[in-house]
């Protein structure tokens, strides 16, 4: 009998090829393919996502709405390879689709939290020299965390000053081109690892040991930085808590961006288009949702959108 999780492992491998990255879903399908192995089941049922669901533990309707999406993806693929799969409705659960308000890092903070993980303490100091520059890799440049975790080291040019982001959300690819800081900084970055680890053609990012960091162990490591600054609350038993995410340095990148753009007079619906390429987004929209979500950016929005009418209306 083969296993959900052996199928699990064939869908994620089939996925990944196509460029697609799984890495938080992969989690969440892997808590529900243990929960049916141990149940004895080898396929998927309406009444085993259920029973999942009854025992998992609390979660929102939210929540459970996301889950039921990424099971109804692995249902569809495994019903072509057993036809007992049964695809749990879309309405099965109800959520609301809902996007946190981004917390939009001062730049004071973003250079703490850079320098306070680069004293993350490891055998031969990677740990420290990894994290630091992977944080503010995404800082300066607004990549995803799985994006720049992905990156090997034919992917980034230091001569020409770009990245190519081969394995982008929903199998996208794009260039991200560097500052000559930022440049400065992989260069420091590169050396170090090669003196520690040694050349590498495969992971750009690596910890001891020569392995490729995690997108687990790099929230872990963001989180305990951000306890140690203040940012988070202290967590008993390595527990991540609430608070900023590194997903919100990229939203701090985008929005000061933004913010520039009205600050110094340029045409925002132009720059935009160019912004969403550049940010990897396959909707203008999802850019634009910046304006709703930041009080600041909607009042810049607002006082350019009143003089644009303002001006209209003495043209008259």
């Amino acid at each position: 009998m083969t296993t959900l999780t052996e199928r699990l492992d064939e869908y994620i491998m089939v996925r990944r090829s196509l460029g697609y990255d799984l890495s938080f879903a992969a989690r969440v399908l892997r808590g529900f393919t243990r929960f049916a192995d141990r149940e004895g089941a080898d396929h998927i049922t309406v009444d085993l996502f259920l029973r999942w669901k009854k025992g998992f533990g609390r979660a929102d309707n939210n929540t459970w709405s996301a889950r039921l999406r990424m099971v109804r993806g692995f249902a569809g693929w495994l019903q072509g390879l057993d036809s007992r799969t049964e695809v749990p409705p879309a309405g099965l659960i109800v959520g609301k689709l809902r996007r946190s308000r981004p917390y939009i890092y001062p730049e004071t903070e973003v250079a703490k939290i850079v320098t306070a993980a680069a004293k993350l303490p490891s055998r031969y100091g990677m740990r420290g020299w990894t994290y630091s520059t992977l944080f503010g890799l995404i800082a300066v440049t607004g990549l995803r965390i799985n994006e720049a975790l992905a990156l090997d080291e034919r992917d980034i040019d230091l001569e020409e000053g770009f990245i190519t982001v081969r394995r982008g959300k929903n199998g996208t690819a794009r260039y991200v081109p560097l500052a000559p800081s930022t440049i400065a900084k992989l260069r420091a970055y590169r050396a170090e690892r090669n003196r520690l680890l040694g050349p590498t053609t495969g992971s750009f990012f690596r910890l001891d040991g020569g392995r490729r960091p995690t997108d687990c162990s790099a929230r872990y490591n963001f989180a305990l930085v951000s306890q140690q600054l203040g940012l988070r609350p202290s967590q008993p038993f390595c527990r991540h808590g609430r608070g900023p995410r590194i997903h919100d340095l990229r939203h701090t990148f985008a929005v000061r961006t933004i913010i520039g753009w009205y600050r110094k007079g340029l045409d925002a619906d132009r720059e935009m288009i160019k912004l969403s390429t550049y940010l990897g987004h396959v909707k203008p929209e999802h850019t634009y949702w910046y304006i709703e979500a930041v009080p600041e950016l909607l009042q810049l929005a607002s006082k350019r959108a009143e003089r644009g009418l303002a001006e209209q209306g003495g043209g008259r």
